[in-house]
């Protein structure tokens, strides 16, 4: 006996399914950019990663290549909106908004960005297991699934100096980093990039979220690696940041809706 026939599939054209947005003007990309870079700031603030006025994000403005939104120094991520964020040059100096500019914090970004012309956006932070692993100087092990996505697409940079206030040692972060998406500080943290703010965000926290797994696996025992072949076809199929953007767009959709004063 057969039950109820079932309703047919639907077509695909039918089905929604997000892509990054194309943009109609300038102005318009500006103030996308903006939004993702507050939301990405308070999801960043909500999962505990800045360390009293330590941690910036990044965003290249999409008309002046060489200036940069940032998150105002001293202001809590949690409390960030879209009308806080500060536009600077390359030099640090604040080109639109009320607030300063970490001076130290922004060499670091300003230099990265300079040599990674592709990266739309930067994000460091002086997260928890980000801070223990650059602590002992390792890379990220291929364990996971997760980790994949950073095989042999991301660096240590082997040296500590303080706080990097130095043009030429924010130059030396981004030799460091290459052309890879991430780079573990030693003794200090890690650092992203992607061609989006939300690749940027989503790659610093799959790469604190890796960090913790290797932490929490070598402590219990030894973790099995996975093979060579199957880390660059898993880093193949998921490494890329239109990969990263659609992973991120949960957190979005999440932090817009439950805190929609952020675009204010």
């Amino acid at each position: 006996m057969h039950g109820p026939t079932p309703p047919p599939p639907l077509p695909t054209d039918r089905l929604t399914f997000a892509m990054p947005p194309m943009h109609e003007s300038v102005e318009d990309e500006r103030a996308h950019r903006k939004e993702r870079l507050a939301g990405a700031l308070r999801i960043f603030g909500r999962l505990g990663f800045e360390d009293g006025v330590s941690g910036h994000i990044t965003a290249r403005d999409p008309e002046f290549s060489d200036c940069f939104w940032v998150n105002p120094f001293g202001m809590p991520f949690r409390h960030v909106t879209v009308s806080d964020l500060v536009l600077a040059n390359q030099d640090g100096q604040v080109l639109q908004g009320r607030y300063h500019v970490n001076q130290a914090a922004f060499t670091v970004h300003a230099q990265v960005h300079a040599a990674r012309p592709d990266a739309v956006a930067v994000a460091h932070c002086h997260s928890v297991h980000g801070r223990a692993l650059a602590a002992l100087g390792d890379l990220l092990d291929p364990i996971t699934q997760e980790s994949c996505a950073f095989y042999e697409d991301h660096a240590v940079y082997d040296s500590y100096t303080g706080v990097v206030v130095d043009t030429e040692e924010g130059r030396r972060i981004a030799d460091a980093l290459g052309s890879r998406k991430a780079l573990v500080l030693r003794n200090h943290g890690l650092l992203t990039v992607g061609d989006s703010v939300d690749a940027a965000a989503w790659w610093f926290l799959s790469m604190e979220r890796s960090c913790q797994v290797q932490l929490t696996a070598k402590a219990a025992g030894r973790p099995v690696l996975i093979d060579h072949r199957k880390a660059v076809e898993t880093r193949e199929q998921l490494g890329g940041d239109l990969v990263a953007w659609i992973n991120y767009q949960p957190l979005w959709q999440d932090i817009s809706r439950s805190e929609p004063d952020l675009l204010t």
